[in-house]
């Protein structure tokens, strides 16, 4: 007689595997003191705790021997991808479509410095689900087009029956959940600093979501209280 048991789950055959780690958390805003910008977009370093919470998730991701890391084009992105960078020998690669959504006239730290005031304009995003209702700021159609050639570059970066490393930013980490389930715009908005989302992309083009915000590797140095929707 047959038998059929449980067991884990493992990617099918030419599958490959997005191990998304947001980065680690980013230096303190300080109102009148704004973030240095990249292309119109806020470029802070890494805070101590992010330092500690990228050296705990590097521990924890070097264990599953990627096929590669990636990052943004963002300082935090790269500064987490450091310590796991010097553990699996790998030297990330910078993939511009998965960097951070533009916020507009909110760069340079006020995004942040918004939420934690409860202004008006985020409790109007919030409720639309749309980037666009902030000023300047990128429309949620532009970020799913570059987010989706940002996964599909790194997806033919590695090849098949491969995982990799994707270092990355909150509000993508949201919009790629997004794509990969069919959900709300803004249903994934709440990931941890070096949370792990785990997408798997499967040879045949479809996509599906494993898990998303493990941060079992912080325990209690996490370092930050529950998240706000803040690149």
């Amino acid at each position: 007689m047959e038998r059929y048991s449980q067991r884990p789950y493992l990617p099918p055959p030419g599958a490959t595997e997005l191990i998304v780690l947001r980065h680690g958390a980013s230096a303190t805003a300080v109102p009148g003191e704004p973030f240095p910008l990249v292309e119109g977009q806020s470029d802070p370093p890494l805070a101590p705790a992010g330092v500690l919470q990228a050296r705990l998730a590097a521990e924890r991701l070097a264990e599953e021997r990627p096929a590669g890391v990636f990052i943004t084009p963002l300082r935090r992105t790269a500064e987490t991808a450091v310590p796991l960078a010097e553990l699996t020998g790998h030297e990330p690669v910078v993939v511009p479509d998965l960097r951070e959504i533009h916020v507009g006239e909110l760069e340079g730290g006020l995004f942040r410095i918004s939420v934690e005031d409860g202004d008006e304009l985020i409790k109007r995003l919030l409720a639309e689900e749309r980037w666009e209702v902030i000023p300047g700021a990128e429309t949620s159609e532009a970020l799913g087009r570059r987010v989706r050639a940002g996964a599909e570059r790194v997806v033919a970066a590695v090849g098949p029956d491969a995982a990799a490393v994707v270092v990355t930013h909150g509000g993508v980490i949201a919009e790629l959940c997004r794509q990969a389930t069919g959900s709300r715009p803004f249903a994934f908005l709440r990931a941890d600093n070096t949370s792990i989302t785990r997408i798997v992309i499967t040879a045949d083009g479809s996509w599906l979501l494993r898990s998303f915000n493990d941060s079992a590797h912080l325990g209690v140095a996490a370092g930050d209280p529950p998240s706000h929707p803040r690149p």
